[in-house]
């Protein structure tokens, strides 16, 4: 049985990921800053008979709660066959302008959509390899694309103030890229996806179901070896071959 972390998962997207996981024979690891919310997602889920599943705290922006978790899920399983960095935050309780934005907000998207994803993709890479079918998906958005965001004929550059979220996912791209490149010559599949607009609690209730940007992420979690490594997808915004430019 594939097993698979996947952080934020105790509501919205990643709770919607992991139950379509679960339905599909993997393995889930329930990644929740909370105790007691990961604990409830996880009764809600073997409530309707998911029951290979559990909660593991693990604050992204923590190193010792990152190592704890690691050490964790390092005591039940010599294997992990795919994370997905799923925590996110737009940096403040609504989006800014870059002329609007404080430091404070840019460092803390930065250190959950960068950095944590960094932080926790090294503590759990030494279990990955340990895979032979290695997955990692960075969940971005287009609105972290340069070549959306500049331009001019973009609906978002009219309306949006994205700003700091954009920059971090930019920055989160970028990793990717990068990670994927280390990894090119292995069986790791790592790509970033853009889940599109969903209606959680993050977009304030608006956007899409949550279902169908879960199934946007599983799609990618279990990507096969003729698939595709290094790229970033949205079907929300390119849906003919879901492809979109940096």
């Amino acid at each position: 049985m594939k097993k698979v972390l996947i952080t934020g998962a105790n509501k919205g997207i990643g709770f919607a990921t992991a139950k379509l996981l679960l339905q599909k024979g993997y393995y889930v690891y329930i990644g929740s800053r909370s105790n007691q919310n990961g604990a409830s997602a996880v009764d809600k889920l073997k409530a309707e008979d998911l029951t290979n599943v559990e909660d593991i705290q693990i604050d992204v922006t923590d190193d010792n709660s990152v190592k704890t978790a690691r050490e964790e899920i390092g005591r039940k399983t010599d294997i992990l066959d795919v994370l997905i960095n799923n925590a996110g935050v737009n940096g403040g309780n609504e989006p800014y302008t870059a002329l609007e934005a404080k430091p404070e907000e840019f460092q803390a998207a930065f250190d959950v959509n960068v950095i944590g994803t960094s932080r926790v993709t090294n503590a759990f890479i030494k279990l990955l390899k340990k895979s032979e079918e290695p997955r990692i998906v960075n969940l971005s958005t287009s609105v972290g694309s340069l070549a959306f965001q500049s331009d001019p004929n973009w609906p978002a550059c009219n309306y949006a103030k994205y700003a700091v979220y954009a920059a971090s996912k930019a920055a989160l791209n970028m990793y990717t890229i990068h990670l994927a490149h280390e990894l090119r010559d292995t069986n790791f599949k790592i790509n970033a996806v853009c889940p599109g607009l969903t209606a959680t609690d993050f977009t304030f209730g608006n956007g899409g179901e949550v279902e169908t940007a879960a199934r946007r992420v599983v799609k990618y979690a279990t990507i096969d070896q003729n698939g595709s490594t290094g790229k970033f997808f949205s079907e929300e915004t390119n849906p003919e071959t879901e492809e979109i430019a940096w």
